[in-house]
């Protein structure tokens, strides 16, 4: 059985879509998608996973199950140095490398950090959700494993966000979503793949494929968007003739910004900005 786990493409977080760069990506996305042999499409009930996934089901003629377990995973803790709600998943290097429970799928949400908030209680309803997608298709959990009679070739694809992937990938892998969260990427519109084996009768084990691949901009020559991943300050040293018309998302007052990364004057997004560097600020899932 194949799991096929897609970001939403290039969001516009303020009305929860798509900006122009991400309805480009979805377009060539569903290129892609239409030509594989699809059982089930899923989708995240959030506009920019279903603005997304709307160019695939309109080539393949299908519709998606919406799933409210499958939003972005929003758990919040209280930052033990501020006293403030963050998210769980955005969490400062210099703390969490330093509690190892916390890297562990058996302990971390035994930690002060994870019960300070809802993570348990979202965690669960994430799992049950994707247990009952199995469920459907042959494979029930037991344990660390999923028990099932015999194997299928079933592709079920679910339209997402990093963030609940990750939570999805860490169940299905057994490894701590801390660590998935904060040293993984998965770009906009990029797709994920996780397949079954059978190695003894009777139990599948899921083993990753692919990781937030985006061959499908790549061969359209699309550049690769950067929302989602949190750098501090990166001095951009992009060229002109490098640019392919990429921008960067800028974290003010905890809404996003454009800025131009390049000076080239045919440039769409650039234009009619003028520098030969920038300082990036990447954020957003």
């Amino acid at each position: 059985m194949r799991l096929i786990f897609i970001r939403h493409a290039e969001p516009d977080y303020s009305i929860d879509s798509l900006t122009e760069k991400g309805w480009r990506e979805a377009k060539l996305l569903a290129e892609r998608t239409k030509r594989w042999k699809v059982d089930e499409f899923y989708c995240s009930p959030l506009g920019r996973a279903k603005d997304t996934a709307s160019f695939t089901l309109k080539e393949c003629g299908r519709e998606a199950v919406i799933c409210d377990w499958m939003r972005e995973f929003d758990a919040c803790v209280v930052d033990p140095e501020t006293g403030k709600n963050r998210l769980s998943w955005d969490l400062k290097p210099a703390y969490w490398t330093k509690e190892p429970d916390l890297l562990n799928i058996d302990r971390f949400l035994e930690t002060d950090l994870m019960k300070s908030g809802p993570v348990a209680e979202t965690y669960q309803k994430v799992c049950d959700g994707l247990d009952g997608i199995l469920a459907k298709h042959g494979y029930h959990r037991e344990g660390r494993l999923y028990r099932t009679k015999q194997h299928n070739e079933d592709t079920i694809v679910l339209f997402c966000h990093m963030g609940v992937t990750f939570y999805m990938l860490s169940h299905l892998l057994s490894i701590s979503p801390v660590c998935l969260n904060h040293t993984m990427f998965l770009p906009p519109s990029s797709v994920t793949v996780v397949s079954t084996e059978e190695v003894e009768q009777g139990y599948g084990m899921f083993r990753t494929q692919m990781l937030g691949d985006t061959s499908h901009l790549y061969c359209a020559g699309e550049p690769v968007s950067h929302m989602g991943y949190f750098a501090e300050r990166i001095v951009c040293t992009i060229g002109v003739s490098a640019c392919r018309h990429s921008i960067c998302a800028i974290r003010h007052s905890n809404r996003l910004r454009y800025a131009a990364i390049c000076s080239a004057s045919d440039c769409g997004y650039c234009a009619p900005y003028s520098t030969d560097a920038c300082t990036l600020s990447f954020s957003g899932r």
